[in-house]
Order: C-alpha cells, then structure tokens, then sequence
C-alpha cells in the first residue's frame, strides 16, 4: 500500500510541478518564449521537422555515450540527454503559450490564467492512456525541440508579401 501512495504522489507532484516550470519559463523568458510560439503559431510543419533533425543530431551522441562501458562517458551521455529535455521545455511553453493564446482568444481569461490552462491541457494530453503516450506526446516532445531551436537561433517566420495589383500588371508590360 505504501508503494501505490508513494508512486501516487510523486505523479501528483510531477503533474503540478510541470505546468509550474513552464509558467516560470515563460514569466522568466517572455521573449524567447514568444518567438516558441511564433515559430508554432505560423510554421508548425517546419518546427516539427526542425524538431526531429534536432532530436536525430542528439540522440546519435548519447546513445554512443549511453553503449560505451566506460564510467565518465555513461554520466556524460545522461547529462547530455537531462539538458536537452530541460532545453525542451522551453519549446513546451511555447506550445503552451499558443494553447493559451487561443484560449484567451475564445474566452476573457487573463495572458496568464490561458498559459496555465494551457500547459494544464498539454501535460494532460500527454497523460491520456495509449493515445497521449505513443502519439500526442512524442509529436509535442519533437515540436517542442523544433520551437526550442527556432526561439534559441532567433529565426523567426518571414512575413509573406502581397503583391498588388498594380505592381502585378506593371511587370506584365
């Protein structure tokens, strides 16, 4: 009984502890996070391709790092793999930050009160049974790390330019 409490609370605690990182993250960082949400807002197919060829680029590393059966490369391979999750949540929040915009967009919540419901509905997501394990939550997890390097880079989605149509039938002469 004391084993079931025990892993009980400690998903208790993961599920507060989750949206309250992404909360400091985006109160810390607003504007990394909001070239996050950018880069999910505008381009989401470019942030998730971003994403796995970021994902690929680290995984080979510690993987190698991880198979080596030498001490110091094992930790340095378990470092490697903590700092690129906790990198990607910084492209969590920014997920969570798009989530919330469209909240407060069809409600009157406050910027803050969306971004927490926001991230509440991502961990949430990603908590549901079979669907939220094998689907939703590796395809956030790949975004996620696409809207990091996006936001870190500092590229940003180019504006697209109409072309009038005066200019159009002035180049046709």
């Amino acid at each position: 009984m004391a084993d079931i409490s025990a892993i009980f609370f400690i998903l208790l605690i993961i599920g507060i502890a989750f949206p309250a990182m992404l909360t400091a993250w985006w109160l810390l960082f607003p504007a990394v996070i909001a070239r996050a949400q950018t880069r999910v807002d505008k381009t989401p197919m470019q942030t998730f391709w971003m994403g796995l060829a970021i994902v690929i680029a680290v995984t080979i590393p510690i993987v190698i790092l991880l198979a080596l059966p030498f001490g110091p490369a094992k930790f340095i391979g378990w470092v490697l793999l903590a700092a690129s999750l906790a990198l990607s949540s910084i492209g969590s929040a920014g997920i969570a930050s798009h989530l919330g915009k469209r909240l407060t967009t069809q409600s009157s919540l406050s910027p803050l009160n969306g971004f927490i419901r926001g991230s509440i509905i991502l961990e949430l997501a990603a908590f549901f049974p079979v669907l939220g394990w094998f689907f939703i939550w590796p395809l956030m997890l790949i975004t996620a790390f696409g809207a990091t390097g996006f936001a870190l880079l500092n590229w940003l989605p180019r504006e697209k330019t109409q072309i009038s149509s005066t200019a159009t039938s002035i180049s046709q002469a």
